[in-house]
């Protein structure tokens, strides 16, 4: 396992990322003055965007079933924790953004390579309303891994 998304677990079996960037930002107010450069007041914290890049390649590793998955998890507007297969716990997690490119294609119109990219974006650890929720799906899906 390289890292789980809530669920979702990122792996050579799923989707392997090959690149892991991470962008975070702090926020300073701005107060013009006369006769001086501006003062700055620290407010806190800021974005923080971790995006993952990889390529599947679908006849050794995870396929297009594992990026539909994501966008069904994206399309349910909820948080999931996003934590690392070294236990670090990033923090709780949306997805912002999902793109995929195809290419190297077999007979049927299948792509035999799909490369993709995935932002996700924290949001504040407290706001436990927006957390997914395991529905009887889901915990069908666990049972039915460690049967």
């Amino acid at each position: 396992m390289m890292m789980a998304y809530g669920l979702f677990v990122f792996g050579l079996g799923t989707a392997a990322y090959q690149e892991l960037q991470r962008q975070t930002n702090w926020r300073h107010a701005s107060q013009s003055r006369v006769g001086a450069r501006p003062s700055r007041q620290f407010l806190g914290p800021g974005e923080d965007t971790i995006t993952l890049t990889g390529t599947l390649l679908p006849e050794f590793t995870g396929g297009q079933s594992n990026l539909d998955e994501l966008r069904r998890m994206a399309n349910e507007g909820k948080a999931w924790p996003l934590i690392e297969g070294t236990g670090r716990n990033y923090g709780i997690y949306v997805i912002e953004n999902l793109n995929e490119r195809k290419s190297r294609f077999f007979r049927d119109g299948a792509a035999s390579q799909i490369e993709f990219d995935i932002t996700l974006q924290r949001i504040d650890d407290d706001r436990r309303d927006r957390l997914g929720v395991l529905d009887a799906t889901a915990m069908r899906l666990v049972r039915g891994a460690f049967a």
